[in-house]
């Protein structure tokens, strides 16, 4: 047991130094925190206080510290990172917006920039496609039931159609180009219009074609539209209609939920809208698009509110001085008599049958007395003189640095002090009797006096605040007897003030200032007011007290609206008839294996083998189809323009000829693309559409109407029309086409070559 002693004393030793030395670090760390707040560094003191926390957490004090200050250090750091990101420095404001959301995970403000900021490198890095559009397409919200009919994607390269035709004709036709579909309502009527578009995509070519017919379409399956006439009965008895329900996460009163309900119906004229109060939730029926558009407009304004954390500084100075100098003269004299100078006056006082006569002082005199009266006689009394120079100086500082947390237009509302009764009326009560005397009631209110603060924000979407304040400090200063009562008498300052403050800048408002001086002259008449005597015939005291109350308001957004480019985005939604989302053109896809505008594969196109200008078939390929250019050899100066025609030989039964052209186009520059004939031989309208994806790659369709048959023979299929650009020389090549009958059954077609030479 002795062994151990001395190792027991001296770890016992060595925990005790250790607890002083980390005491001692505690208390160092701390006051440098003291200083770094003072200094309003608030990162660096919430990194003392932390270290004196971790070193003793323990002590209250260092740990109420250590938490009051990471709001203020986090806040901080979110302003230098949002000053970083306005620079440009994306990576420095991300760390700074992590390093803030470390320090205090409750300020949401730090969440929702480092989600931006994010979004932002991501947006800088992978570029969203110019016209990728809204998803498409509503969840669905039965297992056992499919979501509303889409019409299946087809081909998004702009195409060029110039017909005039009945509707139905051209609907058709649009159709067929598009691999999809056309029925007609049976009270459908038909007219003759014309249409000629450019570069339009088959999707917008249906919905122009239905904005001349003054029709309507809606798909039935993935592959078939349904077209009928354009008026509300139709489009209430054909259109689809779609069921959603919407969760609200932030809004929750009933006025906020109401407010959502009256922009739905109002907006988008969708008046099947219910409300369920128990549930945070909307009940929607209507169109598809009706039900996009909801879903919309409940993400715009389903936000969470901002919040703002108000920091107030409340400051009165009090300063009273006070100085007293010079002689204070007696100013009055008392004359006496001595106290040796009496008179008596004699008494007489009877005992039985014995008289004895005594005499007693009075303060009265004889007149005989008077004359013998003498200056010795007399006693003057003369007060003493006081000089005086007395000096006070008095300074009181009194500070409250409370803070208010308060929602977007919500107000907040902080009172610190006491309530002091007042009596507001007496009254006493109908009864009693003789002799009775009944008691007066006395009714009381009471008023909060102190310091109380009414602050409402309204929190901006450029992270600027605009705060309405009321503010008032009251005392009780006296008190006052009314009506036999004792009533206090209350003095306040107070001020109403509206203003506008950025995220974190402070502001000082208020500066009541009260500033009182006294200045009094006691001394001799006359004396006392000769400038250079007066401190000797006299005594000035003067008297100077001022306070001055300050307020300092500081606002910091900890959660902002996050709007997205969705939400900010203007949407065409259709006519003031119909309500109808009109889908955003697609970018066209580059060129594949497959001919876009159709979705059924092509024949393959025979190349010529070794005869780079042949225009006739190849040997043994005797008795199918032919294309040939015509001429094969052409010469062109630079500058001109040169006409050369795609001819098909020995076809038949070709319903249309889909076609691709090759060619160099820094040579060749297309101008026009015209119908030749030989589909329009009996007099049929031709759609011929055309598109150059990209260039130097010319994508011909020349279709014959529906319903119309299939033509045989030969015939130039389209006439094309190049101007020479440059000189060299650069083949017309036909790299995939063919023909279709009228079941839109392939039918394969050589391909052929042409040779142009620019000179």
């Amino acid at each position: 047991m002795k062994r151990f002693m001395p190792a027991a004393v001296a770890m016992l030793v060595f925990l005790f130094i250790a607890t002083a030395i980390a005491g001692d670090k505690a208390k160092a760390a701390y006051a440098k925190g003291q200083d770094a707040e003072a200094r309003e560094n608030y990162e660096a003191a919430y990194d003392f206080y932390k270290q004196a926390f971790d070193l003793k957490p323990k002590d209250l004090r260092y740990k109420s510290s250590y938490e009051r200050l990471r709001f203020k250090a986090a806040a901080t750091i979110v302003h230098q990172g949002q000053g970083l990101r306005d620079e440009g420095k994306m990576q420095e404001a991300l760390a700074a917006f992590q390093k803030a959301a470390l320090i205090d995970p409750s300020l949401f403000i730090a969440q929702q920039e480092l989600k931006r900021t994010l979004q932002m490198i991501n947006d800088k890095e992978n570029p969203p496609p110019q016209a990728a559009g809204p998803p498409a397409g509503l969840e669905r919200k039965v297992r056992e039931a499919g979501g509303p009919v889409e019409l299946a994607a087809i081909s998004n390269v702009p195409i060029t159609v110039k017909l005039t035709e009945d509707s139905k004709v051209i609907y058709q036709t649009i159709g067929q180009l598009a691999g999809i579909n056309v029925l007609f309502d049976p009270d459908y009527t038909s007219r003759r219009i014309k249409v000629e578009l450019n570069g339009v995509t088959l999707e917008e070519a249906l919905q122009i074609t239905a904005l001349e017919s003054k029709t309507f379409w809606r798909p039935v399956t993935g592959n078939t539209i349904f077209v009928a006439q354009d008026n509300p009965a139709k489009r209430k008895e054909l259109e689809q209609s779609v069921l959603k329900t919407f969760y609200l996460q932030n809004l929750s009163q009933p006025t906020e939920l109401q407010d959502v309900v009256n922009a739905i119906r109002a907006v988008l004229d969708v008046q099947r809208v219910q409300q369920l109060l128990s549930q945070n939730a909307l009940v929607v029926r209507g169109t598809p698009d009706q039900i996009a558009l909801a879903e919309k407009l409940v993400e715009d304004l389903d936000k969470a509110r901002p919040e703002v954390v108000v920091d107030i500084a409340v400051i009165q100075i009090s300063k009273d001085k006070s100085r007293t100098l010079g002689l204070s003269p007696p100013t009055s004299a008392t004359v006496a008599l001595q106290s040796n100078i009496n008179t008596t006056t004699p008494t007489t006082s009877t005992t039985g049958s014995t008289t004895t006569s005594t005499s007693s002082g009075s303060t009265g005199l004889e007149l005989n007395t008077l004359g013998n009266l003498n200056a010795t006689d007399f006693q003057v009394t003369i007060p003493s003189a006081n000089l005086s120079a007395v000096m006070s100086d008095s300074d009181t500082k009194m500070l409250q640095n409370p803070q208010v947390r308060a929602l977007d237009n919500q107000k907040a509302t902080l009172k610190i002090g006491e309530r002091v009764p007042v009596a507001t009326g007496s009254f006493q009560p109908g009864i009693g009797g003789v002799g009775i005397n009944p008691l007066v009631n006395t009714q009381f209110q009471y008023l909060d006096v102190g310091v109380n603060i009414d602050v409402t924000p309204h929190v901006h979407s450029d992270r600027e605040v605009t705060l309405k304040i009321t503010m008032e400090i009251s005392s009780v200063v006296g008190q006052s007897s009314i009506g036999g009562i004792s009533q206090p008498i209350i003095g306040q300052k107070k001020i109403e003030h509206e203003i506008r403050l950025k995220d974190g800048e402070s502001s000082l408002i208020g500066g009541i200032m009260d500033d009182a001086q006294t200045k009094s002259l006691s001394g001799i008449p006359g004396l006392a007011q000769i400038p250079i005597l007066r401190y000797l015939f006299g005594q000035v005291t003067q008297d100077h007290s001022s306070d001055e109350t300050v307020f300092a308001i500081t606002p910091h957004v900890i959660r902002g609206t996050t709007l997205s480019e969705l939400n900010q985005r203007a949407i065409d939604i259709g006519t003031a008839n119909a309500i109808q989302l009109r889908p955003m053109s697609r970018p066209a896809a580059q060129m594949g294996t497959t001919t876009p505008a159709s979705p059924t594969s092509q024949a393959p196109v025979q190349q010529p083998a070794n005869q780079p200008g042949s225009q006739a078939a190849i040997p043994g390929m005797q008795g199918s189809a032919n294309f040939l250019f015509d001429p094969g050899q052409i010469t062109a100066k630079k500058g001109d323009t040169f006409v050369v025609n795609l001819i098909m030989s020995g076809a038949q039964n070709v319903y249309s000829v889909p076609v691709q052209i090759n060619y160099d186009p820094s040579k060749l520059q297309l101008v026009n693309v015209s119908n030749g004939g030989f589909l329009s031989q009996d007099g049929q309208a031709v759609a011929l559409v055309k598109r150059e994806d990209p260039p130097g790659t010319l994508q011909i369709t020349a279709a014959r109407p529906p319903g119309a048959g299939g033509v045989s023979g030969q015939g130039a299929i389209v006439t094309l029309t190049f101007q020479a650009k440059a000189s060299g020389q650069t083949p017309l090549t036909i790299t995939r086409g063919g023909a279709r009958d009228p079941g839109l059954q392939p039918i394969t077609v050589n391909g052929a070559q042409a040779s142009v030479t620019v000179q």
